[in-house]
C-alpha cells in the first residue's frame, strides 16, 4: 500500500465527513440560529433547538424567560434590558445568543391628510434667466458661479430668512455698481462669491439673473404620534423641491388639516395623484423640525383623531413584519380616514436604518376602483399588521401603481427623536 493511497483514503474520509456534519441537526440549526434578537417586552420568539442540544437554566436570565418544547426553544421578554442565551451540546457551550428586550411602545397611528407648509433655510436658488443689458444677454448669478439648488444665506453680512430681504441689497448695489458679498450653502459645504446685480434694458430694477424661492407646500399623510410627547412622524419621505429635485433643507414650518377633493387614476407608466386643499380654517395642528428622507417630523400641539384606531397601538420592528395581509389607514375622500387591504410581498429585517424595507401591494377592490393603486399624497398612510404599526407607505413603482414600498417604523421613531431602545424612551425624547 503506497503513501500517496493510504492519503488519498484519508483524505476523502475527513471529506465525506465534512459533507455528513453538515446534515446533523443540531450543526444544521447552530448555523440558522441568529447570534442576536430583538423583541418588545412581552413578546416571544421561538429558535430551533434539537433534543441534544441544551440551554443554561432560566436562572441565569434577568430579563427573559425562556421554555423548553419540542424542537424549539421560546423565549420571552420579560423586563427591559439585554440577555443572553447559551446553548450546550454534552455540556459544552456551543452557540451564545445575545437578546435585548426593548420597552412595549405604542403609538397612535394617524391616516389623516395633512397639508405642509415649508420654510428653507436662506432662499432657494432654482433656476437662471437672462438679463438683457445694452452690452448683450446674460445672467449675474450664473456668471458668479452659483448653482440651481444653492441657499442663498447671507448678503453683505445679514442673514437672509425670505425672499422678501435680498431685493432691498440688489437695487441699493445695482445703483451704487457695487458687488453684492453673498453667502451660499451647497450641499454640506459653504462658499462665498461676488455678485454684481444688472439692469434690465427699459426697466428702472436692478436683477441677479435668478430664479429664487423661500419656501414649499404641498400634502401627504399623517403616520403615527406619541401620545406622551405628542412627537410625530409623516410622509415616510423626504421633501424634494420639484425644480431642483434636492431635498429642502428645513428651517421650520407647519403641518395643518386638508382636504381630498379628487383623485387622479395611476396607469402604468404615469403615477395617480390625490388632489386636495388645506382646510378653510387654517388650523395649525403641529411644527416641521426635520426634513429627512424618512419623512418630516416635529411635533403636535393638540390630539388629532382618525376615528377609526384611536387608542395607542403596539409597534413591530422590522425583523417581525411578516410577508402576508395588512391594512393602510388613508383619505380618498375628504377627511375621512379609512381602511384598505394590502398584501405585504416582501420584508427585509434590517438592523440599520434604510427607506425601503417593505414591497406592497394593494388588494382591496373599492381602493384599485377609487385610486388605481397607490398614489401621490398617500405616502405616509400607516400600515398595520395583526394589531401592530409595521410601517408607512413611501412610494408607488412606476410601471405598477397598485405595488410599492414601504418603511419600518422604528426608522420613523428615530427620526422623530423617539428612543426604544432606552428604558425610559419618553423622559428621553
Amino acid at each position: 500500500m503506497s503513501l500517496d493511497w493510504l492519503r488519498k483514503c484519508i483524505g476523502g474520509i475527513l471529506l465525506v465527513s465534512l459533507c455528513l456534519i453538515g446534515f446533523y441537526k443540531p450543526v444544521q440549526q447552530f448555523i440558522n440560529t441568529p447570534n442576536s434578537v430583538r423583541m418588545m417586552e412581552g413578546d416571544q420568539v421561538a429558535l430551533p433547538k434539537a433534543a441534544s442540544v441544551t440551554t443554561l437554566g432560566s436562572s441565569h436570565n434577568e430579563h427573559v424567560q425562556l421554555e423548553e418544547g419540542k424542537g424549539q426553544l421560546s423565549i420571552q421578554g420579560s423586563s427591559v434590558g439585554k440577555d443572553e442565551v447559551v446553548f450546550e451540546l454534552a455540556g459544552l457551550p456551543i452557540k451564545k445568543v445575545d437578546v435585548e428586550v426593548l420597552k412595549d411602545f405604542k403609538v397612535i397611528p394617524g391616516g389623516q391628510s395633512i397639508g405642509v407648509k415649508l420654510n428653507t433655510v436662506g432662499v432657494l436658488v432654482v433656476g437662471h434667466h437672462l438679463v438683457e443689458t445694452d452690452g448683450g444677454k446674460m445672467s449675474p448669478g450664473e456668471k458668479a458661479g452659483i448653482q440651481v439648488g444653492d441657499m442663498i444665506t447671507e448678503i453683505n453680512g445679514t442673514k437672509i430668512e425670505e425672499l422678501a430681504d435680498v431685493a432691498p441689497f440688489v437695487q441699493k448695489a445695482g445703483e451704487e455698481a457695487k458687488s453684492l458679498d453673498v453667502v451660499i450653502k451647497r450641499d454640506q459645504k459653504t462658499v462665498k462669491t461676488q455678485l454684481l446685480p444688472l439692469k434690465e434694458k427699459g426697466d428702472k430694477n436692478y436683477k441677479l439673473g435668478l430664479y429664487i424661492r423661500d419656501s414649499a407646500a404641498g400634502i401627504g399623510t399623517m403616520t403615527f404620534y406619541d401620545p406622551k410627547s405628542k412627537k410625530y412622524g409623516a410622509l415616510g419621505h423626504v421633501i424634494s423641491d420639484m425644480d431642483t429635485k434636492k431635498p429642502i433643507v428645513v428651517e421650520n414650518g407647519e403641518i395643518v388639516n386638508s382636504e381630498v377633493t379628487s383623485i387622479q387614476k395611476g396607469t402604468d407608466g404615469k403615477p395617480g395623484e390625490k388632489l386636495a386643499r388645506f382646510s378653510s380654517d387654517r388650523n395649525v395642528i403641529g411644527n416641521i423640525k426635520r426634513n429627512s428622507p424618512f419623512g418630516i417630523f416635529g411635533e403636535l400641539n393638540q390630539s388629532i383623531e382618525n376615528e377609526l384606531m384611536d387608542k395607542p397601538m403596539p409597534i413591530a420592528l422590522s425583523h417581525q413584519v411578516k410577508e402576508g395581509p395588512a391594512q393602510i389607514l388613508t383619505v380618498v375622500d375628504g377627511k375621512e380616514v379609512e381602511m384598505y387591504d394590502i398584501e405585504i410581498v416582501s420584508t427585509i429585517p434590517q438592523k440599520y436604518p434604510a427607506t425601503k424595507g417593505m414591497v406592497l401591494k394593494v388588494t382591496d377592490p373599492e381602493l384599485l376602483k377609487k385610486t388605481g393603486g397607490i398614489v401621490q399624497g398617500m405616502s405616509g398612510s400607516p400600515i398595520i399588521q395583526n394589531g401592530k404599526v409595521i410601517g408607512a407607505v413611501t412610494h408607488v413603482f412606476v410601471n405598477d401603481p397598485t405595488s410599492g414600498y414601504g418603511v419600518h417604523i422604528e426608522w420613523m421613531l428615530s427620526e422623530a427623536g423617539i428612543d426604544i431602545y432606552k428604558k425610559d424612551h419618553n423622559r428621553a425624547s
